[in-house]
């Protein structure tokens, strides 16, 4: 017996977010631990007419990977996933854990020759440039578990409540809800769209970025879920400046805190930490990872905790965030990278501002538009 819960979750996944329709290829990826939100995607997937190819993953391949994988095998990219992503229309990916930390004794030289390798860089550039064609549509889903749960200092029960609130499960008529999020931040993209630089003020941050002539995306449900961000890529030898990340930027499931960057020209020039600097400076020698792909503002204000797990924490109304590496071929970027690693900054602190085209649009974790 599926519960409510993962009918009405993979219901909002398969037919609005992703919108699969009969005779597509679906992939369904995640690990073996959301045995019941496979089974729910399965069953949506199986009312449209389609037959969904089901990838769990196996927990503890990944830790056995990096101990007695040769340089060649980290290098290598999985056949199965280059096919997935070279050649189906739509990808269901469930977020879920058994152990966020569990590569953290990893060498981080290993994890970056594994995600910064060529046929990992070539893969996502595939994997952008399919997705701003409209060839694969893609939706990441959370399962909320027991790790996640931990990460967030939640039982599993409050943890569940928090996932509800944040996907609008706990709403009547979820579609609508979902469109009237599109419409509200449609507003604002229509606004941001015609804005050519942008200043960020907080502390010890005061970043400046071109977006001349890129485009806003609005995200509403279709590529994450929860969603509630707006989006774009800056010029790529635009960024200028410094900026403090308030939140521990997550890698890897290790935790590298008190982030702060300096960029000139587009790159980043210094990069320090009070935790997991080594891994920091590793993460930046990845070929296109001192560039900012993406600069985001959070505007889910029914995500109200930091849990360590971007795929919510970056939709946090009153926060901003930026992506080190590549950048979302359909704001016009054309930053290529292996990663796309977000970095989260509390806005809602005194002073905390963004400066657009001179006018002040946003202050204090507020919309000023």
């Amino acid at each position: 017996m599926i519960s409510e819960f993962y009918e009405d979750l993979a219901n909002l996944a398969v037919n609005y977010a992703v919108g699969v329709k009969k005779g597509q290829r679906v992939a369904v990826v995640g690990p073996v631990i959301a045995s019941e939100l496979f089974q729910a995607i399965y069953a949506e997937v199986l009312k449209v007419g389609d037959h969904p190819s089901l990838i769990p993953q196996i927990e503890g391949t990944q830790e056995l990977l990096y101990k007695y994988g040769s340089d060649e095998q980290l290098e290598c990219v999985d056949n199965v996933r280059k096919m997935v992503i070279n050649e189906f229309d739509c990808l269901i990916n469930i977020f879920a854990d058994y152990n966020p930390k569990k590569l953290s004794l990893v060498d981080p030289k290993k994890v970056a020759k594994s995600r910064g390798s060529p046929a990992n860089r070539e893969l996502m550039k595939n994997y952008m440039e399919r997705y701003a064609k409209g060839e694969l549509n893609w939706v990441i889903v959370p399962f909320p578990c027991n790790a996640f749960a931990q990460e967030a200092n939640m039982d599993l029960f409050s943890y569940f409540d928090f996932v509800k609130k944040a996907l609008l499960l706990d709403k009547d008529d979820l579609v609508k809800e979902w469109k009237d999020v599109e419409k509200k931040q449609d507003k604002l993209v229509e606004y941001l769209d015609k804005v050519e630089k942008i200043q960020v003020l907080g502390e010890d941050t005061d970043l400046t970025v071109s977006v001349k002539g890129r485009k806003w995306v609005n995200c509403c449900g279709h590529n994450n879920l929860p969603d509630g961000e707006v989006f774009t890529s800056p010029l790529e030898d635009s960024v200028n400046g410094h900026i403090r990340f308030t939140y521990p930027g997550i890698y890897g499931g290790r935790e590298i805190e008190n982030v702060y960057l300096e960029f000139k020209d587009g790159k980043v020039t210094k990069a320090t930490a009070d935790k997991a600097e080594e891994l920091l400076h590793e993460i930046i020698a990845i070929e296109g990872a001192k560039v900012l792909g993406e600069f985001a503002l959070g505007t889910n204000y029914g995500v109200t905790d930091f849990t360590k797990n971007m795929l919510f924490d970056e939709k946090i109304g009153g926060t901003m965030h930026c992506a080190l590496g590549a950048g979302p071929p359909e704001t016009g970027s054309t930053n290529e990278s292996a990663i796309h690693w977000d970095i989260l900054k509390d806005m809602t602190l005194p002073g905390s501002k963004v400066i657009a085209d001179g006018k002040v649009i946003y202050e204090e974790g507020q919309w000023k538009i």
